[in-house]
């Protein structure tokens, strides 16, 4: 999908297309101020050097393995990566499980590459999604179809390390295009998915698959869309904020940033977490929802709803150190977030 020089197999030399659709990207982003991270398969099912694995056995090619020629290939393209266009400064690797079912386990000299990478450009960021313990020279960690600690896929079993944390999750089922996935998440889903990464101190890399004619699906923008209006109220209590003690709530999740507490209520369209919310009188005298957490501080110097800055009504009991909070009436957000402000 680039004019590499190390094969005419390019969308350049060998499509009718003929545009470096990446250096246009490249600069795209950079007009905008964007950093370009990108997607790299190191298995590769069209050159006969690349050792076969457990997948691409019916591609119909001729194999003759030699992974020193196909590895000096590798270095070659990530080179005119970072050398030849703007702004990329993260690479991402795909592939590596391609030799998990091998008797003999198969040696991708990783460590070796990322030297290699962090020599050309040393503050390339480089994951690998290879459902294993981060290798020597990688830089953040990443979870497929899971958050850290979870493992419903069956892809993320890793323990967490100590490194800045990622989950790749699909908007639909599919991480390519298949006209007859249909299967979306829904706005409130993908919302309440956001506010777990971040309440789990990771980064979310949410795959889109576009159409072949090159736009994006109409339900892909429309949950774009749904997430960028909540964003645009909501985002303080996402960007730059850190995980809390807390943990997950039975009615949602916690996250931080200096000293202000947000409380991520799940309501909603397919919510789980207004179970943990309890319909008890509430701290007013007043009929309605509440939710209570510990609270080992002061009293907090505010309880406001971020979207909208209104004041929420809230107790504190300074002996039991619970904080309670009154919710409103009619909870139907998918993520309504509690703005708590310590003193």
């Amino acid at each position: 999908m680039f004019h590499t020089r190390a094969s005419t197999y390019n969308i350049v030399d060998a499509t009718p297309f003929k545009r470096d659709v990446l250096r246009e990207l490249a600069e795209a982003c950079q007009h905008q101020g964007l950093r370009l991270h990108l997607y790299y398969s190191i298995l590769d099912w069209m050159r006969t050097d690349y050792p076969l694995g457990r997948t691409g056995l019916k591609t119909g090619r001729q194999s003759r393995p030699d992974y020193d020629s196909y590895f000096n290939f590798m270095k070659t393209q990530v080179r005119e990566l970072l050398t030849d266009y703007p702004k990329v400064e993260g690479l991402w690797f795909d592939g590596y499980w391609d030799h998990d079912g091998d008797s003999i386990p198969f040696d991708w000299r990783m460590p070796e590459f990322y030297r290699y990478i962090h020599s050309l450009k040393p503050a390339c960021l480089i994951g690998n999604n290879h459902h294993i313990t981060p290798i020597e020279g990688e830089d953040f960690q990443m979870f497929e179809r899971d958050l850290p600690g979870e493992n419903t896929a069956g892809l993320s079993g890793q323990e967490i390390s100590h490194l800045p944390l990622e989950m790749c999750q699909t908007m639909n089922g599919m991480w390519g295009y298949k006209v007859a996935d249909q299967n979306y998440k829904s706005t409130s889903e993908l919302i309440r998915l956001i506010a777990r990464a971040a309440a789990k101190n990771s980064n979310l890399l949410l795959n889109i698959g576009p159409q072949p004619n090159g736009e994006l699906p109409a339900t892909a923008l429309d949950r774009l869309q749904g997430i960028g209006r909540w964003m645009r109220k909501n985002g303080e209590s996402i960007y730059g904020t850190t995980a809390t003690s807390l943990g997950e709530q039975p009615w949602g999740v916690t996250t931080q940033k200096d000293n202000r507490l947000f409380l991520h209520v799940f309501g909603g369209e397919g919510a789980k977490g207004t179970s943990g919310v309890d319909g008890a009188s509430g701290v007013d005298g007043t009929s309605g929802a509440v939710i209570t957490l510990p609270w080992p501080a002061k009293k907090p110097k505010s309880v406001r709803a971020l979207s909208t800055s209104v004041p929420l009504t809230f107790s504190f009991d300074k002996r039991a150190k619970v904080l309670t909070i009154q919710l409103p009436a009619d909870l139907d957000e998918a993520d309504f977030v509690i703005e708590v402000l310590k003193q």
